[in-house]
């Protein structure tokens, strides 16, 4: 970490020691004139999070009262949950501090083993999400498996990163749920090393790329039909392939049960670009960042920046965001726990 911002780092950490209490915060609109806030990014700079988030600072102060000066700082590591420790533990937690972790992150103590995770996503503040993902499988023109009702028949070939990322265990999900063929290669560094692959015939295809990297990386792919979308990871799906007949995943779903487990991992997709503040933050104060959040991504200057960056703004305020967390965190242990499974691969 480069020393300016282990510096930053330091004296958020001593600020926070220093802090009075959420309960005493003041709740004045003015309480940011004349301050800085930080969004920390779990990943490191240069990638999709980090552009939304640095696209975000540059607008968020003339939407706060007092209009405050918005720094981006990075601090990677383990799928963002160093970053949501931070936030959570350590940070000041006066509302000057926001994470900006993975779409994974929310479901953190249902996706990965619970000890290793720091922070409880139920208790923290979601401000919103900035954009929705719609995940999808596709296949190259030389797969075996061109309609996703093949895929339960004949076996194909699928790039993964890793077990943990969503290249990885969205096939393996619906290998286990729903009963699909997918043999998954791990190991790729990314999804354009995986499209090589595909391009290349090493592979057939893979799950889990969202929908807005297909049509701004790889639209004439689509186009000249060397990929085709195979199916949407979804319940409800995106309207305008829904009209085309891009089958969604969801609607293979034969019990309560498998439908149960695909509506808890593809809850995520919902939380495609997440922003939260610590738990402690005082009422008054996350009122306003949600406000301040909303107003800052429809922005008419953000907005025509975002479009000519190919970046998609969907946003999903931080009280619908709350709410889903909330119904996925109750549903029954049994549930839960046959989700967690459900992503492993079986050996």
């Amino acid at each position: 970490m480069p020393g300016s911002t282990a510096s930053r780092f330091a004296l958020a950490a001593l600020a926070a020691a220093c802090a009075s209490p959420a309960g005493a915060q003041d709740a004045s609109p003015e309480f940011y004139k004349g301050k800085t806030v930080q969004i920390v990014v779990g990943t490191s700079a240069g990638g999709g999070y980090d552009a939304y988030a640095r696209t975000m600072s540059r607008f968020m102060g003339r939407h706060l009262p007092g209009e405050p000066n918005v720094i981006v700082a990075n601090m990677p590591g383990a799928g963002s949950n160093v970053m949501s420790a931070y936030v959570a533990n350590v940070a000041p937690k006066d509302g000057t501090v926001i994470g900006a972790p993975f779409s994974t992150q929310p479901l953190a103590a249902i996706l990965e083993d619970v000890a290793k995770v720091r922070f409880d996503p139920r208790k923290l503040h979601y401000l919103g999400s900035a954009t929705t993902d719609y995940l999808i499988c596709l296949a190259g023109s030389t797969s075996p498996v061109q309609t996703f009702e093949d895929a339960f028949k004949t076996e194909m070939v699928m790039g993964g990163t890793a077990e943990t990322g969503s290249t990885g265990y969205l096939p393996v999900l619906l290998n286990n749920v729903l009963g699909t063929k997918f043999k998954i290669v791990f190991g790729y560094p990314g999804s354009r090393e995986i499209t090589a692959a595909i391009e290349k015939g090493e592979l057939h295809g893979m799950c889990g790329l969202n929908l807005a990297s297909i049509n701004s990386q790889y639209s004439g792919l689509l186009k000249e039909g060397r990929i085709k979308l195979l199916a949407q990871e979804s319940l409800e799906g995106h309207p305008d392939l829904n009209r085309q007949g891009v089958p969604r995943t969801g609607d293979f779903a034969k019990t309560a049960e498998q439908r149960g487990i695909l509506e808890i991992i593809y809850s995520q997709a919902v939380f495609a670009r997440p922003y939260f503040v610590a738990g402690e933050a005082a009422a008054p104060r996350v009122a306003l960042l949600r406000k301040a959040f909303l107003d800052t991504w429809r922005d008419p200057d953000l907005m025509a920046e975002m479009k000519k960056m190919n970046l998609d703004v969907d946003t999903t305020s931080g009280e619908d965001l709350q709410r889903l967390l909330a119904k996925v965190y109750a549903a029954p242990p049994e549930l839960v726990e046959k989700t967690r499974e459900a992503i492993k691969v079986k050996r």
